[in-house]
């Protein structure tokens, strides 16, 4: 087992967390020359339910969406990402965590990259987290990154050492 790392899964929600995210990920492609992948999942939109017709979706709508969110998603990858960085963009719609997992199966990605929002308390209990969701069920390791980020740089330092 290596550390062999050629493509790396970014979920991307348009918070500052993900594109916090996102530089500290094209950092590490750019380390080890790997190629990104920015998935975004665009949630369906779904009227409250009529007791005729249950729960529908609209596709309209939906497809308007997708359009705008692979027009974003490409305008983010082109003004953080450098040139020589592979990427990819990716709109997926559905449930973010099982979207994202999906993702990185199909696209058979060595490592997923993803920010925490660190939600606690209710909102927590509501809705959970799906950085949590894609850790416990992620086909390939999980860095989950919480700001500020801390810890491993790949910035070229210069160490003194004593003598």
């Amino acid at each position: 087992m290596g550390t062999d790392i050629k493509k790396i899964l970014v979920p991307i929600d348009f918070s500052d967390y993900s594109k916090s995210a996102l530089k500290y990920a094209t950092e590490f492609a750019q380390k080890f020359s790997a190629e990104m992948f920015l998935v975004y999942v665009v949630e369906p939109v779904i009227y409250p339910p009529d007791f005729s017709m249950g729960q529908i979706a609209i596709p309209s709508v939906n497809a308007e969406w997708d359009i705008k969110a692979k027009e974003e998603l490409d305008k983010l990858a082109s003004s953080e990402i450098p040139d020589a960085v592979k990427v990819q963009t990716v709109i997926k719609t559905g449930k973010p965590f099982l979207e994202i997992i999906e993702t990185a199966a199909d696209e058979d990605v060595d490592i997923i990259i993803i920010a925490t929002h660190g939600h606690s308390g209710m909102e927590h209990i509501l809705f959970g987290s799906t950085a949590e969701k894609v850790v416990r069920k992620a086909p390939c390791p999980v860095l989950t990154l919480r700001e500020p980020i801390k810890g491993f740089t790949f910035k070229d330092e210069i160490k003194k050492e004593k003598r």
